[in-house]
């Protein structure tokens, strides 16, 4: 089982800055024995840090890391109870289109994977896709489906969490077109469908 599935709590810091990030992640690591510590390099030239671990842990390794590097911070979440669907959705975990789609799309990372675990914890949802920057230039989106209601209603909830200034667009797509489901089952990367 992976490290992300034990933890109860789960923190994403978002640098702007790769080295400003690396010099985070290192305060993060030495300040609070977290679980599991994964740190990369994603577009346009961003550092993601990801914790996870028992929630006093996540929330003062985290700590340290934005005092750290404060200056070149993005954005940034704190989950002390992490959905499930959201660790699914991070380990790569894909679901069909049940019926209807909702997409919140955001400026950053962080608060896509916040968008995404309101969304999962206040509607009867499944989370498609969770996608953080990589071929998305920085921004971050989830897909949401199941019953029409219920994906407005995910959608809603996620819209109302994301950051102030990060909220890029919400859709509701009802009853979505058989050949865009079957796209999107796919994965949402251009250049993979294509090859498919």
């Amino acid at each position: 089982m992976h490290p992300l599935h034990r933890s109860p709590a789960l923190a994403l810091l978002e640098f702007e800055s790769v080295a400003a990030g690396y010099l985070a992640a290192d305060a993060m690591a030495k300040r609070a024995p977290v679980a599991h510590i994964v740190a990369g390099t994603v577009q346009p030239g961003r550092l993601l840090v990801l914790l996870s671990g028992g929630v006093a842990e996540v929330e003062e390794a985290s700590e340290s890391g934005r005092h750290a590097a404060s200056g070149s911070l993005l954005d940034q979440l704190f989950l002390p109870a992490v959905h499930e669907g959201v660790v699914d959705a991070l380990l790569g975990s894909r679901h069909p289109i049940a019926d209807s789609l909702g997409i919140v799309e955001c400026h950053s990372a962080a608060s896509a994977l916040h968008a995404a675990d309101a969304g999962l914890k206040g509607a009867a949802v499944t989370l498609i896709e969770l996608r953080l920057s990589d071929g998305l230039g920085g921004k971050g989106i989830c897909f949401f489906t199941g019953p029409v209601s219920a994906v407005e209603s995910a959608v809603e909830l996620a819209t109302a969490v994301i950051t102030p200034g990060h909220f890029l667009h919400a859709v509701v797509i009802p009853q979505l077109s058989p050949d865009i489901a079957a796209t999107l089952g796919a994965g949402s990367f251009f250049s993979q469908n294509i090859q498919k």
